[in-house]
């Protein structure tokens, strides 16, 4: 996306370099990388980021709108709410295309946004190693809001641990280090101080809830929540039934809470209106279908990792929706191809970290991190047996 830093780093890219950094991720958490990395980092520019920011703030003042839990109320599924909810999202996540506009420009378009963690912790390791083994520019940086490593990892620490000790909060997955992600929770594990612990692990006494270390009960006061309920109805029935604790009342802290997952989401996207973001429609407000449907998408809410999704529409496909309520059709985007690669261009997503600390009126653009593909989505499925794809990490120009 800059051309001179563009130029500049395929020309001096070694392959050894990019094996080395692989090689320093696996010696640090050993079998833990499961997804591939890309063999670039992707660099923004001044006027690329702050519209990527615009367009989240606008969607902030929707999120901080007084009546937005109004708007979501429905949007959480009867069968796996949560009780004690609180005010707002920790965490949101905000993905962004890097597309060109009907006049060939770049913009952003927000393709999805989640009220739930990401990779917080792994992207400061990758960043780490990428500045280890290949040269960035002294002036592009991965953080925003003038924070730096030292200032986010507190950050993400005060939010995650709070005024509790680090053995009563722990990160909560189903088979966790079975997880394609299980290398951020080790990073977390790493930089936090807490424990990763399976829903299996859980032991329920009351209203509180305990995990087993070294032979004794230790109490969990607050949880940082990754488990994905879409996740967990795929387990067995003896999984699901365990994790029906989850629902009941606890004495417990959540981080972020569940139900954010549902609120932020894909459910809030035909409440936007932005440039930045595709015209959206829940399939029960369309009075009649558009004419041009190859230009839309159709995704299912309730879904995670573009699982259901359509891209080439049909009138049969919208006519085989049992339950349109669950469904939206969004306008399509398209995506440049932006990096330059020795085999061909590639297309890129952003996405942009937002932490919300109690207390505080809103929540701040932080960190980041990056897609490059090669197919028609963004996601491994779309590019199996392609290099210089995968997950990385942008870089701003300050």
């Amino acid at each position: 996306m800059v051309p001179n830093i563009r130029n500049n780093f395929n020309e001096h890219f070694y392959q050894s370099n990019y094996e080395s950094l692989i090689e320093d991720i696996n010696t640090k958490f050993p079998n833990a990388l499961d997804f591939r990395v890309a063999e670039t980092p992707v660099f923004v520019d001044k006027e690329f980021t702050q519209k990527m920011i615009d367009c989240c703030e606008n969607i902030v003042d929707v999120i901080t709108g007084f009546n937005f839990k109004t708007l979501t109320s429905h949007g959480i599924p009867a069968n796996v709410r949560v009780a004690n909810e609180n005010n707002h999202s920790h965490f949101i996540a905000f993905d962004f295309g890097v597309c060109e506009n009907n006049e060939g420009k770049l913009e952003p378009q927000l393709i999805e946004m989640q009220g739930f963690p990401t990779l917080f912790a792994y992207q400061v390791l990758l960043d780490q190693v990428t500045r280890k083994y290949f040269s960035i520019p002294d002036n592009y940086t991965p953080y925003l809001s003038n924070l730096n490593e030292e200032s986010y990892l507190n950050l993400l620490k005060e939010i995650i641990v709070g005024n509790h000790p680090a053995e009563n909060v722990i990160l909560l997955e189903i088979f966790p280090h079975q997880q394609k992600t299980r290398v951020d929770f080790y990073c977390t594990e790493a930089y936090l101080g807490i424990k990763t612990i399976c829903l299996t692990e859980l032991i329920l006494e009351g209203k509180k809830l305990y995990y087993e270390k070294d032979g004794k009960k230790i109490e969990v006061k607050r949880i940082y929540n990754r488990l994905i309920f879409d996740d967990l109805q795929q387990q067995t029935a003896e999984v699901q039934e365990k994790g029906k604790i989850l629902l009941s009342d606890l004495e417990v802290e959540w981080v972020p809470h569940p139900n954010w997952f549902y609120r932020i989401s894909k459910y809030t996207l035909p409440y936007i209106n932005h440039p930045f973001v595709p015209e959206t429609k829940f399939l029960t407000d369309l009075i009649e279908l558009p004419t041009d449907l190859e230009n839309f998408v159709l995704k299912p809410l309730f879904s995670f990792a573009g699982q259901g999704v359509i891209i080439d529409v049909t009138k049969e496909d919208i006519s085989k929706v049992k339950d349109p309520e669950n469904w939206i059709l969004q306008k399509k985007v398209n995506y440049a191809d932006i990096i330059k690669t020795p085999d061909g261009p590639a297309k890129a997503e952003v996405r942009i970290f937002y932490f919300w600390k109690d207390g505080e009126a809103r929540p701040i653009a932080t960190f980041n991190l990056a897609r490059i593909s090669k197919g028609k989505m963004i996601g491994v499925r779309y590019n199996k047996g392609k290099e210089w794809v995968g997950g990385h990490i942008a870089y701003f120009e300050k």
